[in-house]
């Protein structure tokens, strides 16, 4: 797996070792990026990539101007095969690594309240295609409380998937099929204290 564009291009990601990661094919993140660099969303964004494996999309975006990156996966193979990544290219300082579910990595993150809260700019969600479609729209409801209404998610789900099941409060704006992969792009529809409020 490489880097396509921006600072690193060319640069070889390693794989977790026995790690069963699906990377996007770089037709799809050549495809995926192009179609972000028209929203104008990646110079010095702050990115959350979750399921993030090896860092293909995170690291992507960090070669193409992304100030930040959150990395989170639950194998310790992927973790550690992303730590390498950023230190290979010399990213650790602003490449964040976390072993653990997603779903209880968003709940730790402090709430629209709290002053230390997180917002992110761009989100990359690529869960293993058998993850059911309850448990994708239960990690976006929680996630929606980290977005503002220029923040855009990126699910990428099998083709033959249906559309995720959005929670109140988050729409998908466009979605594109590549082969057997289809990526959906996902925004607020309202502010954040108002998604809270129809959960409720």
């Amino acid at each position: 797996m490489r880097i396509i564009a921006g600072a690193h291009k060319g640069a070889r990601l390693s794989s977790p070792s026995g790690a069963n990661t699906r990377p996007t094919s770089d037709r799809v993140k050549e495809s995926l990026f192009s179609m972000l660099d028209g929203y104008g969303v990646l110079p010095a964004a702050n990115v959350l990539d979750l399921f993030a494996g090896s860092g293909g999309l995170g690291f992507e975006a960090m070669s193409r101007g992304a100030a930040q990156v959150d990395f989170v996966d639950s194998s310790l193979a992927a973790t550690r095969a992303l730590e390498s990544n950023a230190d290979k290219l010399g990213l650790d300082h602003s490449a964040e690594v976390h072993t653990g579910d997603v779903l209880h990595f968003l709940a730790g993150l402090p709430g629209p309240e709290n002053p230390e809260s997180r917002v992110f700019d761009l989100v990359f969600m690529d869960p293993p295609y058998p993850l059911g479609e309850d448990a994708v729209t239960q990690i976006l409801r929680r996630l929606s409380t980290h977005l503002d209404m220029e923040s855009i998610v990126v699910v990428e789900r099998a083709a033959r998937s249906p559309e995720p099941t959005m929670p109140a409060g988050l729409e998908v704006f466009r979605s594109k099929t590549f082969g057997e992969t289809a990526i959906h792009f996902v925004q607020l529809v309202g502010e954040p204290d108002e998604v809270s409020a129809a959960e409720d």
